[in-house]
């Protein structure tokens, strides 16, 4: 009887002693949850959180979605994204022959700076050597980057990155818009939404032909700039003597104490002359490799012996492979035996990137047209 009392005793405060008891082993949490602090509340919130392994499965994901969504973007953030710059890869995605990840405008960085160095490209974890030959893009790290979210800059709503573009450029009702009458000197810009009701109360329309001829004035001579560059080309297609070819730069070192990199092409001819064309990096800078701007600047140069002055104008453009960014911008020059050299003329690329890539090829090719002038 004393085991079986014993056993009732056990079982008496479990089953029905208030939750006040410091004796019961549940009374006493209880009584601790009443008088504790908010970090004790702040666990019982975690742990109304955690997905009951009963509940319905569409609960239970929600709760999953909405406890690990955000850890799970910040770990996948982590681990593609780029090497060298930390940041998530907005187009092509190359890797080393170890696997580490390097975003396209750092990979081409990095071998432009090899470049001006004289040095082997490396990776920048693992030091193991790289080229456009030895690494290889990643398509399957560029899939999953475009599907993970990215918060739109007007609206600050999440999309796939892979829609987020034309979202921003088509479908965002808050991006930043011009009125349709800025041809006529509206200068009102504001987001897509305001943009119906801005039209039907803008004065432009209503503006006397007067008061819109300043406005025309100024528009024409921006685009008679851009019409004297075509029909400067128009004008020199109609030449007698028209020359082109595909150059090619190669790499050369000065002899100085301090080498300096510069390009030259082999001889060619046009025209039925012989001629040479050398380039050099932001005008021979001692250390181009530490700026971040860079330029390319070319000089034309007649190699063969001529009878009279050669009046010339020539131009260059990008190779038919290359998908560099070449601005054209007409040179004139009049070659003798004694003036056969151009002026170092800057390669009209948009911006540093394009040098870069230059740079990163291993030959820099080129078109080069020259239309002889006859007196």
């Amino acid at each position: 009887m004393s085991s079986l009392e014993e056993r009732g005793e056990v079982g008496v405060p479990v089953a029905t002693a208030p939750s006040s008891s410091s004796a019961g082993l549940g009374g006493g949490a209880a009584g601790a949850g009443l008088e504790a602090g908010p970090g004790v509340q702040g666990g019982q919130e975690q742990a109304d959180q955690e997905p009951d392994p009963d509940a319905p499965p569409k609960k239970r994901v929600r709760l999953l979605q909405e406890g690990e969504a955000g850890k799970l973007e910040e770990r996948l953030y982590v681990v593609l994204c780029c090497t060298v710059c930390l940041d998530l890869p907005k187009a092509s995605v190359y890797q080393c022959t170890n696997g580490h990840l390097m975003c396209a405008g750092c990979f081409i960085h990095l071998l432009a700076d090899a470049r001006l160095k004289e040095e082997q490209a490396t990776c920048p974890n693992c030091r193991c050597e790289i080229s456009k030959s030895l690494c290889c893009r990643n398509l399957a790290v560029e899939k999953a980057v475009s599907e993970l979210p990215c918060q739109c800059s007007f609206c600050l709503k999440l999309f796939p990155r892979s829609v987020l573009e034309r979202h921003q450029k088509e479908e965002c009702q808050d991006r930043v818009t011009v009125c349709k009458y800025k041809r006529i000197g509206c200068p009102w810009k504001g987001p897509f939404h305001e943009l119906t009701v801005h039209e039907a109360e803008c004065c432009h329309p209503t503006k006397t032909g007067n008061e819109l001829m300043g406005i025309l004035d100024v528009m024409d001579q921006s685009h008679r700039k851009e019409m004297q560059l075509y029909n400067g080309i128009f004008s020199l297609l109609c030449f007698e003597k028209i020359g082109f070819t595909e150059v090619q730069f190669r790499p050369y070192r000065t002899e100085d104490f301090i080498t300096r990199l510069y390009y030259e092409t082999p001889r060619f001819t046009v025209l039925n002359q012989t001629w040479v064309l050398k380039a050099r990096v932001n005008d021979s800078e001692r250390n181009p490799n530490l700026s971040c701007k860079r330029t390319l600047s070319f000089q034309l140069i007649l190699k063969s012996k001529v009878n009279s002055a050669m009046e010339c104008s020539y131009l260059l453009l990008k190779g038919p492979y290359d998908d560099v960014k070449i601005k054209p911008v007409i040179y004139h020059y009049v070659f003798s035996n004694d003036a056969n050299e151009t002026d170092y003329m800057p390669l009209p690329i948009i911006d540093s990137i394009e040098c870069n890539k230059l740079l990163a090829a291993k030959n820099i090719n080129l078109r080069l047209f020259i239309f002889q002038i006859q007196k």
